[in-house]
């Protein structure tokens, strides 16, 4: 592999007021989600520490697989990426009482699919908090009564029992398993 790269003539000037306009302007494409103790937001750079340290932690990412750092990055940067191609996308999880992030929650759509899927993680020092079913539950709300969908679905490894336990406390229906992850769940009303 070779690599090329040009050089300014001049050392580059940040223009931190053309710097922040960018960042608002993703900012106000993420819409803010509230619970009684969550925020749903948009994902910044400072929030990439702790994602990569979950998606490092083999506990954690059992029924996945742990990532290394660029790997991390690269699915981090997919997350924050799919607002912009379909106004669905991941949110970062934050606490309102003391703006800690404690994980990832994804509403969004494949390739080539029409059915919203959902996604979340809770970071391991959170799990047996509630924070998952708080926060997949105001994702689902804001799916059905903002977004109109007429369905989403969850996708969770049948050895996966924390995962499958949200799904169930949210009234999610078992439907089938399938080649991907093993099974499928879906909101019924």
């Amino acid at each position: 592999m070779v690599c090329f790269r040009a050089m300014a003539d001049d050392p580059p000037v940040v223009n931190e007021e053309a710097e922040h306009l960018m960042v608002q302007a993703f900012a106000n494409a993420v819409p803010r989600l509230q619970t009684e103790r969550l925020l749903l937001r948009e994902h910044r750079p400072v929030d990439f520490e702790a994602f990569a340290e979950h998606a490092a932690d083999a506990e954690s990412m059992v029924h996945l697989s742990a990532k290394d750092r660029e790997t991390a990055w690269r699915i981090f940067g997919l997350h924050a990426g799919l607002w912009l191609l379909h106004g669905a996308g991941w949110w970062i999880v934050e606490l309102r009482e003391t703006g800690q992030v404690v994980g990832t929650v994804g509403a969004f759509f494949r390739e080539q699919s029409t059915e919203m899927e959902m996604g979340w993680h809770t970071y391991r020092d959170f799990w047996g908090r509630g924070i998952a079913v708080e926060a997949v539950a105001a994702m689902v709300n804001h799916a059905f009564e903002v977004r109109r969908e007429p369905s989403v679905h969850a996708l969770i490894s049948e050895r996966n029992a924390r995962s499958i336990g949200v799904a169930t406390r949210l009234g999610l229906t078992y439907r089938r398993g399938g080649a991907v992850w093993e099974g499928d769940w879906e909101v019924c009303a």
